[in-house]
């Protein structure tokens, strides 16, 4: 079975905007509930917790605009790597729970997993890009072979 190079493009463009609006429409879902998100990593233990929260959000929507919009996407992707990595020791810190709340934690690691490989794939396909395609920064790009 053959794929145009145009739908491949266009599965491609798809789940990197897919990708990154998760973590956009995470960010802006965080900026509504700033008081309960903040106690809540206070529980936690998180030091500071309004500032790592603010800072934390911030970063998540730029970094999901930036996968969105094809720009700095292997940069974006590891950036939201760690975050995702370091959100979730805060937040669902399962080896301190117990009963549901314990299988709720696991559940999300589960799933923070997944879009962990999600992103090592975005990373992988951008970076395959750059090495097979020259590029005049961000709209334009030439496939060499």
């Amino acid at each position: 079975m053959t794929i145009s190079p145009n739908w491949i493009l266009v599965l491609l463009t798809a789940g990197r905007v897919l990708l990154g609006g998760l973590f956009v429409s995470g960010g802006i879902g965080h900026l509504m509930s700033l008081p309960v998100m903040a106690r809540t990593m206070r529980t936690r233990g998180v030091p500071f917790p309004m500032a790592a929260l603010l800072s934390g959000t911030a970063f998540e929507i730029v970094a999901g605009a930036f996968l969105v919009l094809d720009l700095f996407v292997p940069l974006a992707s590891l950036g939201l790597i760690v975050f995702t990595i370091a959100a979730s020791v805060m937040m669902m810190n399962f080896w301190n729970m117990t009963g549901e709340e314990r299988t709720n934690a696991i559940d999300g690691w589960q799933s923070n997993v997944g879009v962990i490989g999600g992103l090592l794939i975005v990373i992988s396909l951008a970076l395959q890009k750059a090495v097979s395609c020259y590029a005049i920064w961000p709209f334009i790009s030439r496939c060499v072979g």
